[in-house]
């Protein structure tokens, strides 16, 4: 009996963990009305080129390509506020997102598809 509640006990820690990890995907009207207040912290994960290019206005560039991507994070972002991430087309994001949790960070939100499907719904950029 008691190995069987230590396995119970261990899958319970094992799916916990796994949920600490989680983040939010958001459509690109609902990634817009989550950042229309300024409360949360807008990280464009591309690179710095990318980033030039063309990003959601209010957005700081965080490269997630960079090996110190989670310790700039850490400098440069309060872990307790609300962190939205994107980047061209939602697959750094989803990784940047996971690291971000992984990490600590409360709530995080990722575009989903990325700045390509902000631009497809017709949604403004900085350039």
């Amino acid at each position: 009996m008691g190995k069987r509640i230590t396995a119970i006990l261990a899958a319970l820690v094992g799916i916990a963990g796994c949920s600490a990890q989680r983040f939010t995907t958001l459509s690109p009207d609902d990634f817009q009305s989550s950042i229309a207040d300024g409360a949360v912290q807008l990280v464009d994960v591309r690179t710095p080129e990318e980033y030039a290019e063309q990003h959601i206005n209010g957005a700081i560039n965080i490269d997630v390509y960079e090996d110190s991507f989670i310790e700039q994070c850490k400098a440069r972002l309060d872990k307790d506020r609300p962190v939205a991430v994107y980047c061209r087309s939602g697959k750094r994001s989803a990784n940047a997102a996971g690291q971000l949790r992984k990490a600590g960070f409360k709530r995080v939100l990722n575009l989903d598809g990325g700045i390509t499907a902000w631009l497809d719904a017709a949604k403004p950029v900085a350039r």
